[in-house]
């Protein structure tokens, strides 16, 4: 069972997990958390300065950063993974982001099979603001089918390099657990869900209907991407949320 830490200031709560994101974040009593959507990837760098200027039109401090999506060419590496990470975190670093070295932001992760970017880029991006009125809002970081925490993904991943159906039908059983598991963690479930996504490049017809309908995670229906988590040799990604308001610039 995950713990959460409290950030009174910003209001909310988040999952500690590993150095690059967290497992998830969930609106303190008294504030709320929001989704932004960009139309169109933006690159990295430019997607940070456009999120800044959000933020502050909105009369935010950055620090209300508490979740984003993001788009990759390409599967990367371990170290790969881990340098591009270490650039991400520097820049959420200079923005006081990070609370007594932890990460806090949640964040998903994953590369389009078809028609990649060029580099990588957001997709999206959550916030939370004060509502003395609001109800419960969340956001659970994107999982593959690797427990975290490990020294290299191949040692933790479920049904490593099976791509049979009976590999990615367990890939995708541990991964709703995961999903699951985060969501308790933070007073949650399928049932105050308002989006699901799936990332994989995999038929996931023959468990559609017995695990993801029959748990609870397609009751709005399921976004899925055609797109491959963020490790070489991750098959299959999923992330949720419950948020009362989304827009896209």
């Amino acid at each position: 069972m995950y713990g959460t830490i409290a950030l009174d200031g910003r209001g909310y709560r988040f999952i500690p997990a590993v150095f690059q994101y967290s497992g998830g974040v969930a609106a303190l009593p008294g504030w709320r958390l929001e989704r932004v959507r960009f139309a169109d990837p933006v690159p990295l760098a430019a997607g940070f300065a456009q999120i800044a200027e959000f933020l502050r039109s909105a009369g935010l401090p950055l620090t209300a950063f508490c979740a984003c999506e993001l788009r990759s060419p390409a599967p990367f590496t371990d170290d790969g993974f881990r340098r591009f990470n270490e650039g991400y975190a520097k820049v959420l670093g200079e923005w006081d982001v990070l609370a007594e070295g932890r990460n806090p932001v949640a964040r998903s992760n994953v590369c389009p099979e078809i028609a990649p970017p060029a580099e990588p880029c957001f997709h999206a991006f959550s916030y939370a603001l004060p509502d003395a009125g609001a109800g419960p809002s969340f956001v659970v970081a994107g999982s593959g089918e690797s427990m975290e925490g490990k020294v290299t993904y191949a040692e933790s991943t479920v049904a490593y390099r099976d791509l049979s159906p009976e590999g990615i039908r367990a890939k995708a059983e541990y991964v709703l657990g995961e999903m699951e598991r985060r969501m308790a963690a933070l007073d949650a479930g399928w049932a105050a869900t308002t989006g699901v996504q799936v990332y994989t490049v995999h038929d996931i017809h023959p468990f559609l209907g017995d695990e993801l309908v029959r748990r609870g995670a397609a009751r709005h229906g399921v976004t899925w991407q055609h797109c491959r988590p963020p490790v070489v040799d991750l098959e299959y990604e999923m992330d949720c949320r419950g948020l009362p308001l989304e827009r896209v610039i």
